[in-house]
């Protein structure tokens, strides 16, 4: 439907079907079931606690799928057999690569804040590739690369619409670039969970989730990715106390699975 506002359906994990403009982007599928095992590289793996709330072929229509990096918990081998190999993923160059050799013949590797335009219904999206560290310092580099992306909705008559979803980074400083190279944010998708794997932090736990709220100001600030694997440490709850304890600014919009919420808010 086009003339809505843009929201976020929840389907678990850092999985979320968004709907912008009257395209339809889907993140990070990951579509494995409770009991099942997530590769993590090197020999390790999860096991998925929780259900998505929809599989491949519950999907609407994609206009594109948005890939952060090449995890298990990411793109997962339901995903791998189970989505058009004809839609666009936008991703890391590494991930790119490799989707590519598995079918997925329009996988596209986005430099460090490259932007590409994606036609919708009610304007034009703009994705844009927002570098991070999925580890701490050399750790990082046996990661799998890892971004970020800003996605803009320009429609006729209307202010631009500017919606960050952070991927399986750290907080750093320097992502103080997303609002000073893109302009002030609508919402912002953050991926939590302070996931450690031998007893190294890996994505945002709920301290470091409250201190990118703090440094980017989103209107909206919808967490994801806090509760589905066992290496996920850091769960909703703590940051939610954190938003309260320090007074986050905007609004943070707790979403269940198979939940839709709105991604507009007040000024």
């Amino acid at each position: 439907m086009t003339g809505a506002e843009p929201t976020a359906t929840f389907i678990g994990t850092a999985t979320t079907l968004l709907s912008l403009g009257g395209a339809t982007l889907l993140t990070d599928p990951n579509f494995l079931h409770r009991g099942q095992r997530a590769y993590l590289g090197y020999g390790m793996w999860s096991t998925r606690r929780t259900e998505p709330a929809m599989g491949p072929a519950d999907l609407p229509e994609l206009d594109a799928v948005l890939l952060s990096h090449l995890h298990g918990d990411h793109f997962d081998r339901v995903a791998r057999r189970g989505l058009d190999s004809d839609v666009p993923v936008l991703t890391t160059g590494q991930a790119a690569r490799r989707l590519r050799r598995w079918g997925f013949a329009q996988a596209e590797g986005l430099r460090d804040w490259q932007t590409v335009e994606l036609p919708a219904p009610d304007g034009v999206l703009r994705v844009t590739a927002v570098p991070g560290r999925h580890g701490p310092g050399p750790v990082d580099l046996l990661l799998p690369d890892v971004i970020g992306t800003v996605v803009e909705l320009d429609r006729p008559g209307r202010d631009t619409f500017r919606l960050y979803i952070t991927g399986d980074v750290l907080f750093r400083p320097e992502l103080a670039a997303v609002v000073e190279r893109r302009g002030p944010l609508d919402a912002m998708l953050v991926h939590l969970g302070g996931t450690r794997l031998l007893g190294l932090l890996l994505t945002m736990d709920a301290r470091q989730g409250g201190d990118l709220v703090e440094l980017l100001r989103p209107r909206v600030t919808v967490p994801v990715h806090y509760d589905d694997y066992p290496v996920f440490r850091s769960p909703l709850s703590h940051f939610l106390r954190e938003a309260t304890q320090r007074g986050l600014p905007g609004e943070v919009r707790t979403i269940m699975r198979g939940e839709t919420v709105g991604l507009t808010g007040p000024a």
